[in-house]
């Protein structure tokens, strides 16, 4: 008996091996094809990209600075918060060289359905509020993008505060980045890396928000 179930094990998992083997190029293909689109939706035409690793709070967080014709045209950075309701939420946000908004991509989210995933809709009360203006003159709070029910002036989502404030958050980090890249400046709880050159769940709304 020992023996058989000694074998049914190692033939699963040389099956489970199998599988992972198949799937993890095709998964990460997936990947990188989600993330190419997504850089083309927050920049302008570019033809040749520098990519910046930093670490800020603890999180990895990558700049891509996108040139046209050896001129920077943009920035575009993969951000993230693990503050979401549903946990963590990635996003891309596109920079223009001054330090406009371009546009908001998300990248990955598990929030609520029909509440924090509202995040990921063109045109919602998130994105309305940040893309087209520039970080510093929104109404800051200790320096900070912030929902108004925090004391800032980004429209939150119905009824999806804490998916709100998690898009807010990565908002920020994304801002952190772009300033310390494009501009130099020495951001708290951040850690320059290395950089190199490329071509079932409680609803979130019945939560006291």
């Amino acid at each position: 008996m020992t023996a058989v179930l000694f074998g049914i094990t190692l033939v699963a998992s040389a099956g489970v091996g199998v599988v992972n083997m198949i799937t993890v190029e095709p998964i990460a293909q997936a990947e990188l094809a989600a993330k190419n689109e997504a850089l083309n939706k927050v920049l302008p035409a570019f033809d040749n990209q520098e990519i910046v690793e930093l670490e800020i709070d603890d999180m990895p967080i990558v700049t891509y600075v996108a040139s046209k014709d050896d001129e920077v045209v943009g920035y575009a950075v993969e951000t993230m918060s693990k503050q979401g309701f549903g946990g963590e939420i990635k996003l891309m946000v596109g920079f223009t060289p001054e330090g406009k908004v371009i546009n908001v991509n998300v990248l990955k989210q598990t929030e609520t359905p029909g509440l924090g995933t509202k995040m990921t809709e063109e045109g919602n009360p998130l994105i309305r509020s940040i893309k087209g203006q520039i970080p510093e003159q929104k109404k800051l709070v200790a320096g900070k993008l912030a929902v108004r029910k925090d004391g800032g002036d980004v429209d939150a989502l119905t009824a999806a505060t804490i998916s709100s404030r998690a898009y807010v958050d990565a908002i920020n980090r994304a801002w952190m980045a772009y300033r310390n890249v494009a501009l130099g400046e020495t951001v708290s709880d951040t850690a320059s890396g290395a950089s190199r050159t490329n071509e079932p769940q409680a609803q979130e709304g019945g939560r006291n928000e």
